[in-house]
């Protein structure tokens, strides 16, 4: 039997005492090995020695920001990051910012008393960096960090819907992002016109930001974006992005649709998953969906997007040069789960377009 390999944690800090601390936290856990950096320059020499599976970093640092290097490690080499910071907390600019530019996890520590709330906390960082390294899985790692198995839509949804879905003029529009998708998000809203069909939107993204993620976009866009809640009416020009921590999916109520907020255990190894939104619309919509899976790493939504194809609805993928991370739209592409491929600029077109033959289709039929 192979020996397992040990997770490689490389924290950047420039306090000392952060980087001690932090040592001895993630140190004392089983299977995980810790290098240290004072800055980002430092930092890139040890990730050029050896690669590490996760990035622990901090914000503020000289002659380079954490920002700055996080965008720098997400354009040239995915490297799951959680950042560790002063300035980050639910709902703060930077937090958000930071997660828009890629960061899996953010981790809030004090300006002051850092050493006794690091001790404290140390659950948090650990599930924290256990949890970076789950979301963006290399298949060149041999070991797991926990023996729980990696779930599917199955654990929240059983995977048959109970009785045909029959076609409507309403139709959903379902859409999955990571890494690179808040922008993507941005971008294809504010091409959206008023009459845009309502969409419903995951963004992997943690508890107490998504409120303030789509309070960002309603600001920018042509139309309504605000953060689901159980029980949410479906309508033209609004989209529902998927709160943090819960499971998001579409339900049927006559003619109209719904959002459901629910618990679950993580599937595809996150929650809100897209592959539980995407079977929800597949079997509450299904040929009045349009499915779309954007930018990001691993392979959540792939499963789902194949599910909505063959209940009938149409599917467009991001295309590579366009994606930040073209991990989750190859993976549903190489499913054969994606009509269309195209690029961000055209995403909304390609929306509109999908919705304005589906009408016709059932103005044919009648």
């Amino acid at each position: 039997m192979m020996d397992r390999q040990p997770l490689r944690v490389l924290i950047v800090d420039d306090s000392a005492v952060v980087r001690e601390v932090m040592t001895a936290v993630l140190s004392q856990e089983p299977g995980m090995s810790v290098a240290v950096a004072a800055d980002p320059f430092i930092a890139m020499g040890k990730i050029k020695q050896q690669r590490p599976d996760v990035i622990v970093l901090d914000l503020e640092m000289p002659r380079m920001d954490g920002l700055t290097f996080l965008q720098k490690i997400v354009r040239e080499d995915p490297i799951p990051v959680v950042i560790c910071s002063a300035l980050t907390g639910p709902g703060t600019a930077i937090g958000l910012q930071a997660l828009e530019e890629g960061a899996v996890e953010v981790v809030t520590k004090p300006r002051l008393a850092v050493r006794e709330f690091l001790h404290e906390s140390a659950v948090i960082l650990i599930d924290a960096v256990r949890a970076a390294a789950r979301a963006h899985a290399k298949p060149r790692r041999t070991f797991e960090l926990s023996p729980s198995p990696r779930l599917t839509a199955d654990a929240v949804l059983p995977p048959h819907p109970r009785s045909p879905v029959g076609v409507t003029t309403e139709t959903v529009v379902a859409m999955g992002a990571s890494t690179g998708g808040t922008e993507a998000l941005r971008i294809i809203f504010e091409a959206m016109p008023s009459d845009a069909p309502g969409m419903v939107v995951v963004q992997h993204m943690p508890e107490g930001f998504t409120a303030a993620f789509a309070q960002r976009l309603n600001r920018t866009s042509g139309i309504e974006v605000k953060e689901a809640a159980d029980g949410d009416r479906i309508v033209t020009g609004r989209a529902l992005i998927a709160p943090g921590n819960r499971h998001s999916i579409v339900r049927r109520e006559g003619t109209q649709y719904e959002v459901g907020v629910i618990d679950g255990p993580l599937v595809s190894r996150h929650r809100p998953s897209v592959d539980v939104l995407f079977r929800s619309v597949a079997q509450s919509a299904g040929p009045n969906a349009i499915g779309v899976i954007l930018t990001g790493m691993g392979n959540d939504g792939a499963d789902g997007l194949l599910e909505l194809k063959k209940a009938g609805a149409f599917t467009i993928a991001q295309d590579e040069s366009s994606s930040v991370v073209f991990g989750m739209p190859r993976e549903a592409i190489d499913r054969g789960g994606v009509d269309r491929v195209a690029g961000l600029p055209r995403i909304a077109h390609e929306i509109m377009n999908a919705q304005f033959q589906k009408q016709r289709c059932v103005s044919g039929q009648r």
